[in-house]
């Protein structure tokens, strides 16, 4: 059996990405955590550009850039296909893909500040959200339709972490009266099998994310 290994951090949601894609198609790898603050000679041999999980080793090749990957998985691994057969439908799934990578700062924006700047960040990613909810999902079970599909597991930091992320920034998001669609899918994404018993401890996250934030605010609290 050709090596197979996921470098990554219980903490990150682009870990998850990858180790979700994995399980599904029944993959056999083996999982090495990162320290993301003292990072193993491992990691920075097999991502020397950007230095950062996740990264996938297969038959001793790397490949950083967790979006890489999953298309990479898929690819490699052609059964339980997570991309539609139908090319419009494929190439519209890469598109909500690329289009929430591209638009990633902007939902963090409101994690990474403070005051006005927190305010205006969350109204940002407001937006965002809209906009994914009203012309990405729409009425669909699942961004593909009624199956868990590649764009769920590129989204599900929205269903598993967005909530954390905003818990300890001190802000609310995702509410079912704002977003009822999109917080209606969150819940199915969460209750797959393969979701519900891959996740990391909600309570872990939001102690390790409110200790993030605290270090990223502190220079903006001492101005």
């Amino acid at each position: 059996m050709e090596e197979l290994k996921l470098l990554g951090n219980r903490a990150s949601p682009f870990s998850y990405r990858v180790l979700w894609a994995l399980k599904h198609k029944g993959a056999k790898y083996e999982y090495v955590e990162e320290d993301l603050f003292n990072k193993s000679e491992l990691l920075l041999r097999c991502n020397p550009i950007h230095k950062q999980i996740p990264v996938l080793v297969h038959a001793g090749k790397p490949l950083p850039e967790s979006i890489i990957i999953l298309e990479y998985i898929e690819d490699t691994w052609p059964q339980n296909p997570l991309l539609p057969l139908d090319p419009h439908e494929r190439t519209m799934a890469r598109f909500w893909i690329k289009f929430g990578e591209d638009k990633a700062p902007i939902f963090y924006k409101f994690f990474h500040t403070v005051g006005e700047e927190q305010v205006k960040g969350t109204k940002e990613a407001e937006e965002l959200l809209k906009t994914i909810e009203e012309y990405g999902l729409g009425d669909k079970e699942f961004f593909g339709g009624e199956e868990l599909g590649l764009t769920d597991i590129a989204y599900g930091w929205i269903a598993c972490w967005l909530d954390v992320l905003a818990e300890a920034a001190g802000v609310e998001m995702l509410g079912p009266q704002c977003f009822p669609r999109l917080q209606a899918w969150a819940e199915r994404f969460k209750q797959l099998p393969l979701i519900k018993d891959n996740l990391p401890d909600r309570h872990k996250m939001l102690t390790f994310f409110k200790s993030r934030r605290e270090k990223i605010i502190a220079p903006a609290a001492t101005t």
